[in-house]
């Protein structure tokens, strides 16, 4: 008789995380920020010395989401931070291979997303609005990565993201820096998030 695949992932902290059935106590934001650091927006294709990773392009997010929600509690600018999570495990996919791989895919991901906000200490499923506050800000970042590093004309950002507020994006800039100071930059600012939800 076969054996089942393994569908377990050991992690740098030791644990093993269950991409199936994954449980908030398996979660690290170590993990989590190491991967991100190391995991690149736009399959790896934007000018620079350094990939665009998930865990600056989440830094932006989070930013931007403070400007759409100035009121927002820290726990909302937390679940900004970690919109992307999941992706520490299953990598960045581009929308087309999402598409392609199928309703699957969307299932691991909203699984191990509910796992991290349970970590976290926040609920499972966020609320909608802010749901889609988040959504609007991961959209300006990705204007502003289209149109600063991934090769985009404005016209063709404009059509496939939408063309932003400025107020949204001014004094923001995309930033590329080695994966270590990226991990550490996004620890940091989930350490302060969380010191704020006390």
């Amino acid at each position: 008789m076969a054996r089942p695949p393994r569908a377990w992932q050991k992690m740098l902290s030791g644990r093993r995380l269950d991409l199936l059935d994954p449980t908030p106590v398996d979660i690290e934001i170590e993990d989590i920020a190491h991967g991100l650091a190391f995991v690149a927006r736009w399959n790896g294709q934007t000018q620079g010395d350094f990939a665009y990773s998930v865990a600056e392009h989440s830094l932006l997010v989070e930013q931007i989401f403070g400007r759409i929600a100035p009121k927002a509690p820290p726990g909302w600018q937390l679940a900004a931070l970690l919109h992307d999570a999941p992706e520490y495990v299953i990598g960045d996919m581009i929308s087309p291979v999402k598409a392609a791989v199928g309703p699957g895919y969307g299932e691991l991901e909203k699984r191990l997303s509910s796992a991290i906000h349970l970590r976290f200490g926040l609920p499972a499923t966020i609320p909608v609005t802010v749901g889609k506050q988040i959504k609007k800000a991961d959209r300006v970042s990705a204007w502003m990565e289209a149109t600063q590093i991934a090769g985009f004309d404005v016209a063709e950002a404009d059509r496939f993201f939408g063309r932003p507020d400025p107020a949204l994006m001014s004094g923001l800039s995309i930033r590329l820096r080695p994966p270590l100071d990226a991990r550490g930059a996004y620890a940091a600012r989930t350490a302060e998030l969380l010191r704020q939800m006390r």
